[in-house]
């Protein structure tokens, strides 16, 4: 069986991985994140998913490398990964009330069969209307500043939502589990 690698310094997808029980490893891609002019969020997502497992199948050609990336959206707005306070609670404040769009893309290139699949699932979250006090204690309790939107929604996030629609409740946290399942199947892992 050959071996099965990460692409990706996420703690958050390496943590959805290990729920597997899959052996694997982790190794940063170092790929330019950066969005193209005119291409959609969806678009953005698998590219990125796809770029970030090629970059490390690249140099572990027998292993099969799994890439993920997601991108969130607003209306033409991009929520990215706020960084600081501030820029939680802005983010925050402008989905108030709003839906927002999560393309989780994932990617499974290489290993023995030389598989190459990719995958985008789009999760849509219905924000409640919140008080700008509301905003402030949350970001002070959670600190949310690595998660697109500002929210972690498998932690205290998930009371900002009056709903999440999706067909796999993992892509909202950054790896859609149930896609990935099927395709390390198709890759010749055994699950469960």
């Amino acid at each position: 069986m050959a071996a099965l690698i990460l692409a990706s310094t996420s703690r958050y997808r390496s943590e959805l991985l290990s729920r597997l029980a899959v052996p694997f490893e982790t190794r940063a891609p170092g790929v330019s994140e950066a969005q193209r002019p005119g291409e959609s969020p969806a678009d953005r997502a698998v590219r990125l998913a796809l770029e970030k497992a090629r970059a490390v199948a690249e140099s572990c050609p027998e292993a099969a490398v799994i890439g993920a990336d997601q991108v969130a959206a607003c209306g033409d707005r991009l929520l990215d990964k706020p960084g600081d306070a501030a820029r939680t609670r802005e983010q925050l404040e402008a989905l108030s009330g709003r839906s927002a769009l999560f393309y989780s893309a994932c990617a499974l290139l290489g290993g023995a069969r030389k598989i190459h699949l990719a995958h985008v699932d789009t999760t849509t979250v219905v924000f409640r209307k919140l008080s700008a006090a509301e905003i402030e204690r949350y970001v002070e309790r959670e600190r949310p500043f690595d998660c697109a939107g500002g929210f972690r929604a498998e932690s205290l996030g998930i009371s900002l939502f009056e709903c999440i629609e999706s067909r796999d409740p993992t892509a909202l946290i950054g790896l859609p589990l149930i896609w990935l399942a099927s395709a390390l199947r198709a890759a010749g892992f055994q699950l469960p």
